[in-house]
């Protein structure tokens, strides 16, 4: 299943994209993609005659595919040519951080330049999406508790991160730093999530042009890992990490400006794309 959420923001309803590229609303048998219900939902959707649902206004504002995420669990330096291309060791355990749920937003949402900011950089990511409680899970039963996987944009203010002192969340968590979607995509659809091609271009000038296969610690793994720290509830997101071609990791160093699009995808997962624009502060 691919299932997202449309809508102006506060007033998202959930839909589906059927086989035949159609988005329709699923309201009528789903409330909201929300955690508490996402398990359920999945459930219910399964069941139904997607034909037999009304089709979502085309032009609708695509928003994030689950609402009320509880925390996103982000891994830092997971594959190891953008571990190289940093400069940095191999991780011996995965790097983990969190980004705050204030910096989420739609795949199509503007990307907002942070007051002060002068080194903002992109990173496409693989979203895991959990789907069942995990605590203390093993590896082996790891994906039992996977709902699906999604792309995540995890936008970061490099001086902010780096040179401001304290830990990264700093650059990290700004509002609009963390685009979801558009599809929150069931593992069935996936064959191969270890064979993946990522990327992101910068007005239409390709960045990053990675695979899954590159990753240090694969999905089950880090489900496993992170469950050993802090349990892992329905909606939470997991952000395995990125691929080389970052910002500043290129000679020069490149960074996000007023004016700029981005785009950045990820095999079988969908396209995002966000303007990039100015605060605006007000009066």
């Amino acid at each position: 299943m691919k299932l997202l959420r449309y809508g102006p923001k506060g007033s998202e309803r959930p839909a589906i994209l059927d086989c035949a590229g159609i988005i329709r609303d699923v309201s009528s048998v789903a409330h909201d993609f929300r955690p508490a219900t996402l398990a359920s939902s999945i459930e219910q959707l399964a069941r139904i005659a997607l034909e037999t649902l009304p089709a979502v206004p085309p032009g609708a504002r695509i928003a994030e595919p689950i609402g009320f995420i509880g925390k996103i669990v982000c891994v830092g330096l997971n594959y190891a040519d953008h571990a190289r291309e940093t400069g940095q060791p191999i991780p011996e355990e995965p790097v983990l951080f969190l980004k705050a749920t204030s910096a989420i937003c739609g795949p199509f949402d503007d990307l907002t330049l942070p007051v002060g900011a002068t080194k903002v950089d992109w990173e496409v990511e693989l979203g895991v999406v959990i789907g069942r409680e995990a605590r203390y899970v093993s590896r082996e039963s790891a994906l039992d508790h996977v709902a699906g996987l999604c792309i995540v944009h995890d936008v970061s203010e490099r001086s902010f991160q780096l040179e401001r002192g304290g830990q990264w969340d700093k650059g990290k968590s700004c509002d609009s730093f963390a685009p979801i979607g558009p599809y929150l995509i069931t593992l069935d659809e996936i064959p191969d999530v270890e064979n993946l091609r990522i990327w992101s271009s910068i007005n239409g000038v390709l960045m990053q042009d990675g695979n899954t296969r590159t990753m240090i610690f694969d999905i089950p793994y880090l489900v496993h890992y992170v469950s050993q720290f802090m349990s892992l509830q329905p909606g939470d997101i997991i952000s395995t990490g990125t691929p080389p071609g970052v910002g500043m990791a290129r000679n020069p160093p490149q960074w996000l400006k007023a004016g700029d699009v981005v785009e950045l995808g990820i095999d079988g997962l969908g396209l995002q794309r966000q303007s990039v624009v100015p605060t605006k502060l007000s009066k």
